[in-house]
């Protein structure tokens, strides 16, 4: 493994850290619930390990290994959210609708943070590579996505695998619930990085970016 870090390694990290920024809403609210968050934290934590500490990237890399240490982290952020998330719908599964809202909110700061960056994205191609810029969908050796359609005014996507059913099946989660609050989360990147376009999900589990 090379000792020299990439760009493509400080995009998985940049990804990693805007999952945590979402975990740590997601925690905001299972305090609000009245969930017991220091012995959930814990316990979570003791599980998964803990969020990355706010370090530069290569004051934290195993350089000996850089594939793995960004693979475990991945798993480890996903690990934690599917936990405080199956927590938070075990103590009251009305506790949805405001996961949702949050999902939406942090869709729109990533795509407020795109447009504070000068970027115009104009077309369905850059929104899409915008949007894979900040959701987690495990390492790009992966290969979840399939393109399917590839066009200016519309891209259209399949998910060849799921890297996350095995996670949230750990929990004793959906991973239903994780796709659903995701939706929400492009659906508002969407909508707010570029009004002309919107994001659809078909009944076949095709997904959509394209103009209105």
């Amino acid at each position: 493994m090379s000792l020299f870090l990439g760009k493509i390694h400080y995009w998985l990290f940049n990804k990693i850290l805007w999952f945590e920024g979402l975990e740590d809403e997601i925690i905001k609210l299972a305090e609000n619930e009245g969930l017991d968050i220091e012995k959930l934290s814990s316990e979570i934590n003791s599980k998964y390990g803990e969020k990355l500490p706010n370090k530069p990237l290569e004051d934290m890399i195993d350089t000996e290994n850089i594939h793995g240490w960004l693979q475990s982290k991945i798993h480890s952020a996903e690990g934690r959210m599917a936990a405080w998330t199956t927590n938070i719908l075990n103590n009251n599964e009305n506790a949805l609708v405001k996961m949702g809202n949050i999902y939406i909110s942090q869709g729109k700061k990533a795509a407020k943070e795109v447009k504070g960056s000068k970027v115009i994205l104009t077309n369905s191609k850059e929104i899409y590579n915008s949007v894979n810029d900040y959701i987690l969908d495990g390492m790009p050796c992966d290969r979840v996505n399939e393109v399917i359609t590839l066009e200016d005014d519309i891209v259209e996507w399949n998910t060849r695998i799921c890297v996350h059913k095995e996670i949230w099946d750990m929990e004793k989660g959906s991973v239903s619930t994780f796709y659903n609050l995701r939706s929400l989360w492009i659906k508002a990147f969407v909508d707010e990085v570029n009004g002309d376009f919107e994001y659809i999900e078909m009944e076949d589990g095709i997904k959509t970016i394209k103009k209105k």
